[in-house]
């Protein structure tokens, strides 16, 4: 116990220090919220990482997916590489960097406002942000609950309240700057923490083909073929198709995630944090998803029901897993989950912070606000959604509501339903008009709501649940933009051209980057 504290606290007071050691670089606005578009490859990268992978991943959805999936749940890990990273990066990081800058857009709702010309579509995107982005906040906190119960006792409630205001202090003081260090120290506990936890695991199986082995002997209540858990593809490769393209084509147009690209420094940083980036994930996300589809072989341990389901629901498996391990080795992966949950938590305060500030109350609540004013909002706004999430995270744990995955895949469906077309065409097709946007947030939005009403028992049987539902929302965003587009007012040429002129500019680039022109 005593090894456990002392690493806590250290952890606690790294994590406080950076941020106020941060506090000359949030200054002002464009220092708060992006670090004076000077963040380096590795901070970005990491930054982008952690941001992506909380401990709805590592607890909730690798014990969820890999007790459905088996081993072939580390396709979703596969996908968020590969899609969620390594194109996301290449697809959106150079353009978003160039037009959100010429733009003077701090956010996604002020890229929407200024890319179409768009007061009202701007307050629409922060309206979004800010209903969905609070029940994804709020379900950061469920997979410490078990975790921080098996390894010190402790009460749930203080576990969250302790958790929410050290991440609140390095936020409020060193904003994104802060963030970005401590995703990076926060980044390398985790890469570290997920690699001796597998060698772990494994081990009290016997060892990668033994557990193998021991996973194709068990018996599946939804499949007739033997094996199917330690298969390629799993029982049910149609819902995980889904989960893999919500999980991972959902970072596209998730502003938490999107804004990262905002801040990056130079075209190093791009080709650098892409790779970054790209290991992270296959680490962390692979990792987590292969660990959970061996959940099956902790049956005894953590209970199974009647219907064939983990008692205590999926949140409990990776727990049961993590039971038998070392107390050293405890201690790592409660801070390893910590890591996972910080650093997003803070990742989502400081978009919504930013997004209310800068998008609904400067200009339009109030008329005049200058920097120090907008600064000080933000940091306040911080504290109120950190105390917003803290209340919905224990009256939902003590309401013995644990699914996370539900209502990460709840706002995950609606915001990157919501943006990701528009976001997309709007970097790269002049033709995508404001009435098509207004399509994409309207369907998206209203489609996702639908899903967790009585309404959703007339949806189709694929559609019923979030994931696939947020899945679908995501490819129908990028079939609505152009159709609607299509058929509507164009866009003011005058606009369009102000916003593309910024790919024209030319610049100087060493011969090792482009060979020149030999005229």
């Amino acid at each position: 116990m005593a090894i456990k504290i002392i690493m806590l606290l250290v952890f606690f007071g790294v994590m406080v220090g950076i941020g106020l050691y941060c506090r000359k670089n949030a200054a002002d606005v464009n220092g708060f919220v992006l670090g004076g578009r000077s963040v380096g490859p590795w901070l970005t990268a990491f930054a982008y990482g952690t941001s992506y992978f909380s401990a709805v991943v590592f607890v909730g959805y690798a014990g969820q997916f890999g007790w459905k999936y088996g081993i072939a749940a580390t396709w979703a890990g596969i996908g968020n590489a590969v899609l969620g990273s390594l194109l996301a990066w290449v697809v959106l990081g150079r353009r978003t960097r160039i037009m959100t800058q010429h733009l003077d857009s701090a956010t996604m709702p002020q890229f929407f406002g200024r890319r179409f010309g768009s007061q009202s579509l701007k307050i629409a995107a922060s309206v979004i942000i800010f209903i969905f982005l609070i029940p994804y906040t709020a379900s950061l906190y469920n997979g410490l609950s078990r975790l921080f119960g098996m390894a010190f006792d402790i009460d749930y409630s203080i576990c969250v309240i302790v958790m929410a205001i050290l991440t609140g202090v390095y936020v409020i003081a060193g904003g994104y700057m802060a963030t970005a260090i401590n995703d990076f120290i926060q980044g390398i506990i985790m890469l570290f923490g997920i690699s001796a936890v597998i060698v772990a695991v494994l081990n009290s199986q016997g060892g990668f083909m033994a557990a193998l082995t021991k996973l194709a002997q068990v018996p599946t209540e939804t499949a007739s073929a033997p094996g199917v858990f330690a298969s390629f593809f799993g029982p049910d490769p149609v819902n995980l198709l889904g989960v893999v393209i919500l999980t991972s084509l959902g970072t596209w147009g998730l502003p938490q995630m999107v804004q990262k690209f905002y801040a990056i420094k130079s075209e190093k940083s791009i080709n650098t944090g892409t790779v970054i980036s790209t290991l992270f994930a296959v680490v962390v996300a692979g990792g987590c998803y292969f660990l959970g589809g061996f959940g099956r072989l902790f049956a005894g341990v953590v209970g199974v029901t009647d219907k064939g389901a983990p008692v205590g629901g999926f949140d409990a498996v990776i727990p049961a897993m993590l039971s038998g391990l070392p107390d050293l080795l405890l201690a790592v992966v409660v801070i390893l989950v910590l890591s996972a949950s910080m650093s997003t938590l803070s990742s989502l305060v400081l978009t919504s912070s930013s997004t209310l500030t800068l998008d609904l109350l400067k200009g339009h609540v109030v008329k005049k606000m200058d920097e120090k004013q907008q600064v000080f909002i933000m940091r306040c706004l911080i504290v109120v959604f950190i105390a917003i999430s803290v209340v919905l995270a224990i009256i939902q744990y003590r309401s013995s509501v644990t699914f996370i995955a539900q209502l990460m895949g709840v706002s995950w469906g609606a915001l990157a339903g919501a943006f990701l077309a528009p976001f997309l065409y709007g970097l790269y097709w002049r033709g995508a008009t404001r009435t098509a946007c207004w399509a994409s947030f309207i369907f998206s939005t209203v489609v996702m709501l639908a899903d967790i009403s009585p309404l959703k028992a007339s949806f189709p049987a694929l559609l019923v649940s979030p994931i696939n539902c947020g899945a679908f929302c995501m490819i129908a965003g990028l079939i609505i933009v152009p159709v609607v587009s299509l058929f509507t007012a164009k866009p003011k040429k005058e606009l369009v051209d102000d916003a593309f002129s910024c790919y024209e500019e030319k610049v100087t680039v060493r011969k090792s980057q482009a060979l020149g022109d030999p005229q």
